[in-house]
């Protein structure tokens, strides 16, 4: 057993360092699905699994709580697969390798999966702790959260009979959450030829690496630096002054992670050579004093390649390299309503070349107000139309609409407030949870999120703060307690 299983409160760290060990990327949820069945048969709870992979456990209130109404706790069950490029790695095989560092849990060059591994582990602490008090509960387990919340739009019919939902999902310990954006996303797709490289040209290839990347919700605001707009610059100047030919580009995963590496290949007339090369190093200089109070550790280098045969044709070259400088990312607009929470944003995730000689650019839009969110899918989707894309977009999310006069919130801060003697924060997040589709097929639920302390999520340095997780599991305790 891994050395965070001495942690406290023991058995929600057992449970997540189990976890840990079952590979669960996006969409390839089987053998954590079989670990959810088996641990409900080995400790003889009652289960449903429904058509899509979701998985429901049920335990009977504690004696006399008979009459109380029945609580959910659910959290999903996927992890963001991302790693740093010099690590191996098989997120399809491979157990997530944790270690203790100066009072947080993390992963080696990996994600963590804490999102929502511990809100999975404290959920199946409460179903075999016979110390906790609690009236009827139901333990929900969704797919596919993070690529395309799947499992919870196809939640099946009577999985649920619960009045409260305590999603386990949030990342800020001290903080109650009570509503979040919604999302959309927007896949421009550029039809390619590929032609000869023209003579007497010298070929690079840039790399831009060690950003701080994150997730695209919680993060945006931040400042993070994006690799794929970074490379884009690079090659745009180039067209304009040293007739640069591009022949490759791939950057970015995950449609909802910050993108942290990118790289191109290209080639420049020889006569450029000089001329290219200083146009390089004081363009690098300047990114560097750019960047530097936001991305500590940027990274751009160039290097030669041995010459290319093939190059992009030059009207897919203009258009992708000038879609990717032109199209809006990061935050375009600040709440109203709640000081302090974005509003509306985008993220230019990742570009690859794809078959059929494609290149696939993925974007992700967020935001609490609906027809801001289709305002910033339209800017979106107006930049790579007018670069002669074809434009596609994902079949969206609902936000989820804050009730600041929820029973359940009333008990939630309660419970906080009497436990810790502080006052939690009561906010919205500019994240995407699961609760807007639930309230959209149990519209009388309640819903309260919270969690311990994560930083990094989406990005090799996830990491998860010990000394929150005890707070985390006596407010859960407490909250099921009082309901």
């Amino acid at each position: 057993m891994a050395a965070i299983t001495s942690l406290e409160p023991r058995l929600v760290w057992e449970q997540f360092d189990a976890i840990t060990r079952v590979p669960r990327p996006s969409k390839q949820e089987g053998r954590i699905i079989d670990f959810l069945v088996d641990f409900a048969e080995r400790h003889g709870i009652a289960y449903k699994k429904d058509a899509i992979g979701n998985v429901v456990m049920r335990k009977p209130a504690t004696a006399g709580m008979e009459d109380r109404p029945t609580v959910i706790l659910q959290s999903h069950m996927d992890m963001v697969c991302e790693k740093n490029s010099d690590v191996e790695f098989d997120f399809e095989h491979d157990a997530i390798r944790t270690r203790i560092e100066e009072g947080w849990v993390r992963a080696e060059g990996t994600t963590l999966g804490a999102d929502c591994g511990i809100g999975m582990a404290a959920a199946l602490a409460v179903l075999i702790d016979d110390g906790v008090v609690h009236g009827p509960l139901e333990a929900l387990f969704t797919v596919d959260e993070e690529t395309g919340l799947t499992g919870a739009f196809e939640l099946g019919e009577g999985m649920l009979t619960g009045k409260y939902l305590l999603n386990l999902d949030s990342e800020d310990e001290g903080e109650l959450f009570i509503g979040c954006a919604g999302g959309i996303d927007t896949i421009a797709t550029f039809h390619y030829t590929m032609e000869p490289a023209p003579k007497n040209y010298l070929f690079y290839r840039v790399d831009v690496s060690d950003l701080l990347g994150g997730h695209s919700g919680d993060d945006i605001d931040k400042g993070r630096v994006n690799s794929n707009k970074t490379v884009a610059r690079l090659l745009w100047d180039g067209m304009q002054s040293c007739e640069l030919r591009l022949s490759y580009f791939s950057g970015g995963n995950l449609r909802n992670a910050i993108p942290r590496e990118a790289y191109a290949i290209f080639g420049i007339p020889a006569r450029f050579k000089a001329d290219f090369e200083k146009r390089y190093r004081l363009f690098a200089a300047d990114l560097k004093n750019e960047f530097r109070l936001r991305e500590p550790h940027f990274k751009i280098t160039l290097n030669e390649m041995p010459e290319v045969d093939r190059v992009l044709d030059r009207k897919t070259q203009f258009g992708l390299v000038y879609a990717l400088v032109g199209v809006p990312n990061g935050v375009t607009a600040m709440s109203f309503a709640m000081p302090g929470l974005v509003e509306t944003s985008t993220n230019l995730a990742s570009v690859k070349f794809a078959e059929g000689d494609t290149i696939v650019v993925t974007s992700s839009q967020r935001s609490s107000v609906e027809s801001a969110k289709t305002y910033v899918m339209q800017m979106v989707e107006s930049v790579f139309a007018l670069a002669g894309a074809d434009v596609a977009h994902s079949d969206g999310y609902p936000g989820w609409a804050p009730d600041p006069d929820s029973r359940l919130l009333e008990v939630t801060a309660a419970a906080y407030r009497d436990l810790f003697a502080t006052e939690p924060k009561v906010r919205a997040i500019h994240a995407g949870l699961e609760c807007g589709l639930f309230l959209e097929k149990y519209p009388d639920l309640e819903m309260v999120s919270f969690g311990p302390t994560l930083r990094g999520v989406h990005s090799p340095d996830e990491r998860l703060e010990i000394a929150t997780v005890p707070k985390f599991w006596a407010l859960l305790c407490e909250v099921l307690r009082r309901l």
